[in-house]
């Protein structure tokens, strides 16, 4: 704990030294830094309280000690072993969420997201359930004050979606959908179904950070972009003109074609901002094989095929397999409640990271 306490304590120093600067007028009257240094006052916020409080009970829990062992009352002495029982449970409990606190954090969290869906094994139902996924996923923004944009789809005729992109914009959006990266199962009576039997079909969700342009620099020698006419549902105007465009980064061949907006500009924009995304997830995927080689994250890697959840209609359950999480609410999961995977997720990759630091496997930051 030595080690932690000297790392607050330059928290505690940095803290103060920016509320200094946030109230000299110099800073204030230069918005950029102001707000760079408003943003990490922010970030410390939580943190400087919990500890400021830590010490405050650490220093009572040495006036109690003190108390009991040059007390002669019998009275004061039983309310200073019930008011040190208190103030041992709070440091306990302060100390935990201090740790927590100082785990590394993904730099990403705060960014908004591109979520990916796509049918993938059982053909018409796997569509049927990736319309679904794209359903709960919005639900669950809306319950969050998020705001969701359908960005590309390609719908099918049955009413499902072979492949449909969504950005969603808000607070913290990736550091609580990361997690949904992987294959998801789901086990239910299709309605076509005549024998009552239960099929089982397949969607992959995809969740990328949002990158601009101080995030993600291409070469614009490394994209080839080709325009044509759009085809399918989108009026007389799309169908007339070469709106729609494809945008190929040829060093990694990933490929982004969108016809959804009105002209080829926004496609453009649209496409670019999609194509960065892919290609910087791309990046980061191999790094993130690399780092889980050497170690498996308990939550798994994001790996598009790996099978992260089951919904199994016929017993309103859903599994979360990589924590061993069954909760018999698909209903309500469904209907856009997924707050309680989500925040059981999130525990268990903190538990997993506290676990490193005290086998010495990783280190404060």
């Amino acid at each position: 704990m030595d080690k932690m306490f000297e790392q607050l304590d330059s928290l505690l120093d940095r803290y103060a030294e920016l509320q200094e600067l946030m109230s000299d007028p110099e800073v204030i009257n230069e918005t950029s830094r102001y707000m760079e240094l408003s943003k990490e006052e922010a970030g410390l916020r939580e943190i400087v309280s919990q500890y400021t409080r830590l010490k405050a009970v650490l220093s009572d829990i040495t006036e109690s000690e003190e108390l009991l062992r040059e007390s002669n009352d019998p009275e004061m002495e039983e309310l200073a072993k019930a008011d040190l029982s208190d103030l041992q449970a709070e440091k306990e409990q302060l100390e935990q969420a201090i740790k927590i606190l100082m785990l590394p954090t993904d730099p990403n969290d705060e960014k908004n997201i591109i979520m990916e869906i796509r049918g993938a094994a059982g053909g018409d139902e796997a569509s049927l359930f990736a319309g679904d996924l794209l359903n709960m996923y919005q639900r669950y923004a809306e319950s969050q004050n998020w705001q969701t944009e359908i960005i590309d789809e390609t719908a099918t005729e049955v009413g499902g979606f072979k492949e449909v992109a969504m950005m969603i914009t808000g607070k913290n959006v990736y550091s609580k959908l990361k997690y949904e990266n992987g294959a998801h199962r789901v086990q239910r009576i299709p309605k076509t179904e005549s024998q009552g039997r239960v099929h089982t079909s397949t969607a992959t969700v995809a969740v990328m950070p949002e990158y601009d342009g101080v995030d993600v620099q291409l070469d614009p020698k490394d994209i080839r972009t080709d325009v044509y006419r759009a085809s399918g549902a989108g009026g007389q105007h799309i169908n007339k003109t070469s709106s729609a465009v494809r945008m190929t980064h040829i060093p990694t061949g990933i490929v982004v074609a969108m016809q959804d907006q009105r002209s080829q500009q926004q496609n453009r924009v649209k496409a670019m901002q999609i194509l960065k995304s892919r290609v910087y997830d791309f990046y980061e995927s191999q790094n993130q094989s690399e780092y889980d080689s050497s170690r498996k994250s308990a939550v798994g890697s994001g790996d598009r095929s790996e099978r992260i959840r089951t919904y199994n209609y016929p017993q309103n359950r859903v599994t979360d397999h990589r924590i061993g999480l069954t909760l018999n609410k698909l209903d309500r999961i469904m209907n856009g409640e997924l707050g309680d995977v989500i925040d059981a997720l999130i525990l268990y990759d903190q538990t997993e990271k506290l676990e490193q630091l005290q086998d010495g496997t990783a280190h404060l930051s």
